[in-house]
Order: C-alpha cells, then sequence, then structure tokens
C-alpha cells in the first residue's frame, strides 16, 4: 500500500467513484475543488491502482473540512482507508477540522476527535417563482462583498475555494442581490450528474434566499434543484417543505477542534458542498 497526495487526475477519477455512490457531485466540480487547496487531496494505492482516496482541504488558517472519503468496495475492512485518514488529517495540522458525516459513521469520526454539533439536511424539489428586486449575474468585482458575508455566515475565511467556485461555466453560474449599491446575499448553481444543486445560499431572509436559488437555476434553464440545508434554519426547513420539497439525505455536521462561532444573524440557507463546506 501507498499513500500520497493525489493528482488533478486522480481527482476527476475519485468524482467518478464520488458518481457512482450517489453523491452526485457537479460536472466541473474538480477544477474548483483543486483551486480551494492542490495539496489536500489524498489517495492510496495498491500494486500501481488507487483504490481509496480522501481531501482535508485547508480554507484558512484556523479551518479545514475533511470529505470525499472513499474506499472501493472490494478493498474495505483492510485498514486502507483508517490509514489514509491518519494521514490526510496531519495536513490539517492544528486546524479545527469540519466534516458532514452518514450517521452509520458518526462513532467511528468520534474515535478521530470529532464532535456531532448539528445536521446538514438535502431538500429537493422544484423552486418557487419568487422574484424580487436587485438579482442580477455575480460580476468578477463582486467577490470581495461576496467573501465578506461568506465568512460572516460560515465564521471562517475560504478565498481559494470562492474564486473557483463562483467562477461562471456552462454548468455553474451565481447570482447576487444588491440593494442600495450594497450586495446582500448570493446563490450559486451547478449542473450535476443528475439535477441542478444549489449552494451556498446565502441570504438576509427566507425571501431572498428564494428569490436567489430561483434566479440561480433559472440561469442554468433548471427548474428543480438540490439545497444542503444546516439544522440552524429550521423554518427554512419547514418552508420547502411547505413549498413541495422532499427531505431525501441527512448528514452529522462534526467538528475535530473548536468549531467556528456561530453568526449573530443566521444568513447561511444553504451550505456550498458536503464535500469542501
Amino acid at each position: 500500500m501507498k499513500l500520497r497526495r493525489a493528482t488533478p487526475r486522480d481527482l476527476g477519477q475519485v468524482l467518478q467513484w464520488a458518481a457512482a455512490e450517489g453523491w452526485n457531485p457537479g460536472l466541473d466540480d474538480a477544477s474548483a475543488f483543486w483551486g480551494a487547496d492542490g495539496d489536500g487531496f489524498f489517495v492510496a494505492e495498491v500494486e500501481d491502482q488507487i483504490v481509496a482516496a480522501i481531501s482535508v482541504v485547508n480554507h484558512d488558517a484556523d479551518f479545514a473540512f475533511l470529505g470525499l472519503y472513499l474506499c472501493l468496495p472490494a478493498f474495505r475492512g483492510r485498514g486502507i482507508g483508517y490509514a489514509l485518514w491518519t494521514e490526510a488529517l496531519k495536513h490539517a495540522g492544528t486546524r479545527t477540522v469540519g466534516l458532514d458525516g452518514v450517521a452509520a459513521q458518526e462513532a467511528n469520526y468520534a474515535k478521530s476527535g470529532f464532535v456531532k454539533t448539528g445536521s446538514t439536511a438535502r431538500f429537493e424539489g422544484g423552486v418557487p417563482v419568487v422574484v424580487l428586486p436587485g438579482l442580477r449575474p455575480m460580476m468578477p468585482q463582486d467577490i470581495t462583498a461576496i467573501a465578506t458575508l461568506d465568512r460572516l455566515a460560515n465564521g471562517y475565511m475560504r478565498p481559494c475555494f470562492l474564486s473557483g467556485w463562483l467562477l461562471g461555466t456552462e454548468t455553474r453560474q451565481s447570482v447576487v442581490c444588491e440593494k442600495d449599491d450594497e450586495i446582500t446575499g448570493f446563490a450559486t448553481a451547478r449542473l450535476c450528474h443528475q439535477g441542478c444543486k444549489i449552494g451556498p445560499v446565502i441570504a438576509p431572509d427566507q425571501q431572498t434566499a428564494l428569490a436567489l436559488m430561483h434566479s440561480a437555476a433559472q440561469a442554468l434553464g433548471a427548474s428543480d434543484v438540490i439545497v444542503d440545508v444546516p439544522d440552524l434554519q429550521q423554518d427554512f426547513r419547514q418552508t420547502l417543505i411547505a413549498q413541495g420539497f422532499e427531505l431525501t439525505f441527512e448528514t452529522a455536521r462534526m467538528y475535530r477542534g473548536r468549531p467556528p462561532n456561530p453568526p449573530a444573524v443566521q444568513t447561511l440557507y444553504g451550505i456550498a458542498t458536503m464535500e469542501l463546506g
């Protein structure tokens, strides 16, 4: 067994594994993920074949996020995944590390010092038509204001991640809400192997969140969307259910180390991705 840092080509293969597992990554997630921290992706090899993978992406000096933890079925139960897990976590150093994990793995993550602090729930449905003044496509000069909103909503900075995640492509579009020449919210939509995911969704209120979701989806010609909502937005979860959305998946939000301080005002209505936070 050989543990090593992944290459961009490896990451593309790992995202194909993720798609096969039903994780439904975005069609162009690889470049955005890699741009966040190219040193934060790891694989295990057996006889020159990669058989397991994990990411520990350092977003800033204090915070990292763990994801893409996968092992091919034929190689499970042999300690390969755990060896890779242990090696990859070294990349985070003394940073707090977050993850969104399935319930079946909570006990295993707890053995490595991760503590559950909440949950993230996936909702799928037809986004309602909500139109507000001030909605427009994101422009490059918006990035500073967006980064500030993102930091306030999440409790940490992730400039490298955002620079790639917000980049407009044929399969990815971001929109903002502007009021009195000030950006008050934003959302990114991306086409996935199945459907369209919206995230992050950061807004001052529910109506703006729904309007941003509709506008972002519309930019890609989508009507049905997928959004991952943190448990601090219980009212928004109920609003989505009332709009006909279905809860299809739930993960435990866990941290090793001190979690980010919760903001005084909850503006995070949808996380960016369960893989990178």
